[in-house]
């Protein structure tokens, strides 16, 4: 039993999988959040002020486009620091 403390080697450890885990965490958060907030905005303009369905349904796919170039993959956001 004493011998176990001593196991562990710090940064030996495989982590793919915990890497993996957390892009998809993050990604699914990122994307998640753009279509929380398109549709929120979709049904406020809708429902509260004087947009209607058109000039809301515009106002949404400006932000879901503003919103997709801004969140999409970087091509250098793999690379370490």
């Amino acid at each position: 039993m004493a011998g176990t403390a001593h196991d562990h080697h710090h940064g030996e450890m495989e982590i793919s999988e915990q890497k993996s885990t957390f892009s998809l965490f993050m990604n699914l958060t990122k994307w998640g959040s753009l279509a929380v907030a398109v549709i929120v905005l979709w049904l406020t303009m809708w429902f509260s002020t004087g947009a209607g369905f058109f000039g809301a349904t515009l106002a949404a796919l400006v932000l879901l486009v503003v919103g997709w170039f801004l969140l999409k993959k970087k091509p250098d956001s793999d690379r370490p620091h």
